[in-house]
């Protein structure tokens, strides 16, 4: 068997492979062709022949097209294992009467693990019955200049996130995971679909930036000669579609937050938002569990999911509601509410040793000691119900307690997966919510959203009741794989590797 190499060889290989490509241009042969013969995949024939008896020779021909991931050449005889894409993998077998020495040895000279090739020849079984095709001609696909990593030392999570295409060759969970996320997509659309929503796309560069607490990505527009922001939310806009009679929307597509990075956080993310007029926070509520539900059967075909450890989350049934204050209070061991003044909750962070920041307004300390006692604590799914006003202005008061906005935030394996409101509509109301944002971005406040007068014209033509929603797809195949959002993004944000 050839060795998989390690990387301390790899200048080593690097050379002796450049030395291969040479030799077979020289020869007059093409290290990558234009195009090689290919009549099925591999997983047509897996299928086509599933139930061939061991050792039968089809006499049907066929041209087959995959990555070399093992190889052992002996005398007479070689053997190879392919696979393609989607990880099917067949063994390719290479005889001395059937090729010829000349083919035989330009095989064992030319390919290397890592190389594409194409293997024409007979479909058989072995007589251990392993599905095999015996070559009668092979083509080199395309010559891989660098070797694979050592099959018994894993790759460093760095190394799986910044050469994702390594990982996708050598590992089933890099490619289950990455065949996922379509599944998912489709499930979020057809779920959508089928209660009536309308998809829809809305800018991403943006003159002003709003529809959460967040700091933005800024650019400059040559075209126009002005500054952009990348979109935070794509909430403004599609609310502005409410207003023109599109009363069930949804979008999904990239929210850009310049912000830290962590297992749960990525500068670049997807998102999905929908709103839904003559709805609220709970009508809302049971449209994001059933998203979620969904999404669930479509990937696993259960509401119980397992994770890539091993464990299981149930996310079938209905979900715990509790009340955002109420767990504040149980967590601080004295009562707390939204009416709590600024000075009594720098009290209790202080004892609690949280590092208060001195431009945190009320709402904002409450939810960093929500955050700190609560932490490691939400498994869930669990809606975490009733924010402050201060912290929320785009939702609508709550109907009963002063200070509180309608808004839940949905936490999933303790993070937060999806959050929903019911939707404020009074213009009068938004426009001094939105001025008081500005007064304390004019303070330093990098988060707090600007005051948007076309979004405020807009309301000004009559917005219907709605409830709203907004989730991190990366952060629903977190919740349904347990992976690290690093891991559920294809090609995450990485810093470039260090030069000397």
């Amino acid at each position: 068997m050839t060795e998989l190499t390690n990387e301390d060889d790899f200048p080593e290989q690097l050379r002796i492979r450049r030395e291969k490509r040479a030799a077979i241009l020289a020869r007059g042969d093409e290290p990558y062709p234009v195009a090689v013969s290919r009549t099925a995949s591999l997983k047509e024939i897996r299928s086509r022949y599933a139930d061939l008896e061991i050792d039968v020779a089809t006499g049907i021909q066929e041209s087959l097209v995959g990555r070399v991931i093992f190889k052992r050449d002996t005398g007479k005889l070689c053997f190879a294992k392919i696979r393609e894409g989607d990880g099917t993998e067949l063994q390719a077998m290479l005889s001395l009467d059937k090729v010829g020495a000349e083919v035989l040895e330009r095989w064992k000279s030319d390919i290397d693990i890592g190389d594409l090739v194409s293997v024409t020849g007979e479909i058989i079984t072995s007589k251990r019955g392993e599905l095999s095709i015996l070559a009668n001609s092979y083509q080199l696909a395309a010559k891989s200049l660098r070797p694979l990593p050592v099959e018994h030392k894993p790759l460093s999570e760095e190394t799986r996130v910044r050469m994702r295409y390594v990982d996708l060759i050598v590992r089933p969970e890099a490619r289950s995971n990455a065949r996922m996320r379509p599944l998912v997509m489709k499930s979020l659309r057809d779920s959508f679909s089928s209660r009536d929503f309308i998809e829809v796309e809305t800018p991403m560069l943006q003159v002003m930036h709003g529809g959460a607490a967040a700091r933005p990505f800024k650019t400059h527009s040559n075209a126009y000669d002005m500054d952009l922001f990348l979109r935070i939310a794509p909430e403004l806009f599609l609310k502005r579609c409410v207003v023109g009679g599109l009363e069930r929307v949804f979008e999904i597509n990239r929210n850009f937050r310049n912000e830290g990075a962590d297992s749960s956080h990525s500068p670049e993310f997807a998102m999905i938002e929908a709103y839904q007029a003559y709805g609220d926070w709970d009508s809302i509520a049971d449209l994001t569990r059933d998203l979620i539900q969904e999404a669930a059967m479509a990937v696993g075909g259960s509401h119980v999911v397992t994770h890539h450890d091993g464990r299981q989350l149930d996310l079938g049934g209905t979900w715990r509601h509790e009340n955002l204050f109420d767990l504040i209070s149980q967590g601080v061991g004295e009562v707390v509410t939204a009416e709590t003044s600024i000075g009594q909750l720098k009290v209790i962070a202080t004892k609690l040793g949280i590092k208060i920041d001195p431009k945190w307004i009320a709402g904002k300390l409450a939810e960093e000691i929500f955050e700190h006692v609560t932490a490691g604590q939400l498994s869930g799914p669990i809606f975490v119900r009733g924010y402050p006003v201060d912290t929320s202005p785009l939702v609508r008061a709550h109907r009963q307690t002063p200070g509180l906005v309608e808004k839940w935030d949905l936490y999933v394996e303790g993070f937060e997966l999806a959050t929903g409101y019911t939707e404020l509509i009074d213009p009068v109301i938004q426009r001094n919510r939105l001025i008081e944002q500005a007064a304390l971005g004019a303070e330093g406040d990098v988060e707090a959203m600007q005051l948007d007068e076309d979004f405020l014209r807009a309301m000004e033509y009559g917005i219907p009741p709605m409830g709203g929603m907004g989730m991190g797809v990366d952060r629903l195949l977190m919740a349904l794989t347990g992976l690290g959002i690093r891991e559920t993004i294809l090609f995450p944000l990485v810093k470039p590797e260090a030069t000397d």
